[in-house]
């Protein structure tokens, strides 16, 4: 089954194979196996690779839920032998006192001794979609949470302003979008979340800028910002603490909103991996009883079922106190 999604995902044995750190002939005869238990024709063999058949696409998401299942099954086996066990990927952003993430995981440490985590720097973007696809356990993450096959615990909102080069200030003072669209502009990669904010402000006044420079990391942009280079999109804790240091101006009272999360797979929300997690950054958070991303989607359907998802959410962080004392 692994080695199903494996190939799907990569669209090559070889590839999936150097994923799964298997030999190319495994990969190829467990997919045959597979077909000729489920008496279908999985895959197509091109001269490119290896393509979905029909009954393959159908069969895909079915596969993702066995292996999450299958995961959650395991965890589920530890956590009864009163174990949070396992090596986790957890993929984190690129300020690391503002996802607080050195208190994460100092907290999970003593409170779990033997989940090993494993950190790995992503854009928001890249974040998002290696979590989708297994690539990482969890991770923190800006932006949206529209992707039913994706859950989350929202840590918190963020504000982002528009900031110029202090030097600037007379120039975009009195500017309207057409003219600060016409100065240069420091923008993150597509596939980060502050990329999508700043083109989606563009659409909206129906503008576009004329000359881009790429970074991607929030202090970086930071810098080049107070260093004269472009304008850009700044978290609004650094903007005005910039603006108070003179190094910036901010441009007219723009504000662009989203959310900090921490998000996995919805189908191992409830792994007892994933709610060791989330019990921590209730507490590191402050949040109190949260709901699940699926008491959130019970609530127009069910309140009562809502009701009780979310005292099981209050246990999370009781249990995983516990275990810290244990």
């Amino acid at each position: 089954m692994r080695s199903f999604v494996a190939v799907a995902e990569a669209g090559h044995l070889t590839r999936a194979a150097e994923k799964l750190h298997v030999s190319q002939p495994a990969v190829s005869g467990q997919i045959r196996a597979l077909e000729d238990e489920l008496e279908l024709a999985l895959f197509e063999r091109t001269s490119s690779g290896m393509e979905l058949t029909f009954a393959g696409q159908r069969l895909l998401a079915d596969a993702d839920r066995v292996l999450d299942a299958a995961q959650v099954l395991r965890n589920q086996a530890k956590a009864l032998r009163g174990e949070v066990v396992g090596k986790v990927s957890v993929g984190t952003l690129s300020d690391p006192d503002f996802i607080r993430v050195g208190e994460f995981m100092g907290t999970v440490v003593d409170r779990h001794p033997l989940l090993q985590l494993e950190l790995h720097h992503e854009i928001s973007g890249a974040a998002f979609a290696k979590v989708r696809d297994g690539e990482l356990d969890a991770s923190f993450y800006f932006g949206p949470l529209a992707n039913p096959d994706v859950g989350g615990l929202r840590l918190r909102g963020i504000s982002y302003r528009v900031a110029a080069p202090a030097a600037w200030k007379q120039r975009v003072l009195g500017a309207d979008w057409t003219a600060v669209a016409a100065l240069p502009w420091i923008i993150t990669p597509p596939i980060s979340t502050h990329h999508e904010l700043l083109r989606a402000l563009f659409n909206q006044h129906g503008v576009e800028p004329t000359k881009v420079v790429e970074a991607d990391q929030e202090f970086v942009i930071a810098n080049l910002v107070v260093s004269g280079i472009g304008l850009s999109l700044i978290r609004e804790e650094l903007a005005l603490e910039r603006e108070a240091a003179g190094e910036v101006c901010l441009w007219r009272d723009v504000r662009l909103e989203t959310d900090l999360w921490f998000i996995y797979r919805a189908g191992r929300e409830s792994d007892p991996v994933i709610r060791a997690m989330r019990g921590v950054l209730i507490d590191t958070w402050k949040l109190g009883a949260v709901p699940s991303t699926q008491t959130r989607a019970l609530v127009q359907r069910d309140p009562e079922q809502a009701r009780v998802a979310r005292s099981d959410s209050v246990a999370e962080s009781s249990r995983s106190k516990r275990a810290g004392k244990a």
